[in-house]
């Protein structure tokens, strides 16, 4: 019986040849600052459907605080809107799709972002169970700070003391879903790849730039701040564009090339 030839990608080359990391290009501190200029262009050129998603977000933002409140738990306040930003990359798949549709010089439309989002659904869900895995973990952790270090009489000292020491395990765990979720998703979502690979893509390029993504985190922290800061009403418009942003990060930083492309799509300017 004859063999089956090898698979090929792309450029003819055997599937197994392909590397196990896809290659990051170098990036620059002030890359993160073109980086939301672009996300803002998608946002002004779909604002109708940014602004749905927007919506959306910030009804979700509503009800984790109401639970909270309802229970009148700190640690579960804390716990809930951290796994919201865990959750983040996810929700963000039909962000990059609107971007994606804008870049083929389509009229954006959810309904296609989310036929986009089930070629890589699967993945996706995968990632998406690794991440409940780590808001758990995290959420249990949460709940422990609270106990240890309650909040009963609203005091200065004690407030500070519960948001310093949660802050600070809780900046633990955003690193490493930040390492994880920076490009992963987006590469899921542009290529024929693996969760997997995606990852370690993801952790690789943050690790050969850690000045340029450590910008990069602190300005999407700044821009959640702002949300907060605003009773939530700021990430109507920031979520999108922060979404729109990680698009074109991933597009600008990782050479993907060797994967095959899932969408036709014009060269990413870097300028």
């Amino acid at each position: 019986m004859d063999e089956k030839p090898p698979r090929t990608k792309a450029n003819g080359l055997p599937e197994d040849t392909r590397p196990f990391v896809a290659p990051c290009r170098a990036i620059q501190p002030s890359a993160p600052l073109r980086w939301l200029r672009k996300g803002w262009q998608d946002f002004c050129a779909a604002p109708r459907v940014s602004l749905i998603y927007g919506f959306i977000m910030l009804v979700i933002s509503y009800l984790i605080t109401a639970a909270a409140w309802a229970f009148g738990n700190m640690g579960l306040y804390l716990s809930l809107i951290s796994g919201f930003v865990f959750l983040g990359p996810i929700l963000a798949l039909n962000l990059y799709g609107i971007s994606i549709q804008l870049q083929q010089g389509k009229q954006p439309s959810l309904s296609e972002s989310f036929r986009q989002v089930r070629i890589c659904i699967g993945d996706a869900l995968t990632f998406t169970v690794i991440m409940v895995v780590v808001f758990l973990v995290w959420a249990r952790a949460a709940n422990l700070i609270y106990i240890f270090y309650p909040v009963n009489e609203w005091r200065v000292e004690d407030v500070l003391l519960f948001f310093g020491v949660g802050s600070s395990v809780g900046a633990l765990f955003c690193a490493i879903v930040f390492t994880a979720s920076a490009f992963s998703l987006p590469m899921i979502m542009d290529r024929e790849t693996d969760m997997v690979t995606g990852v370690i893509t993801s952790a690789n390029a943050v690790l050969r730039n850690k000045l340029a993504l450590f910008v990069w985190a602190s300005l999407i922290g700044i821009c959640l701040l702002i949300g907060l800061l605003t009773a939530y009403v700021g990430l109507m418009i920031l979520l999108p564009v922060l979404g729109y942003a990680t698009w074109h990060a991933y597009r600008e930083s990782i050479d993907a090339s060797e994967w095959d492309a899932r969408f036709e799509l014009p060269p990413e300017d870097s300028e």
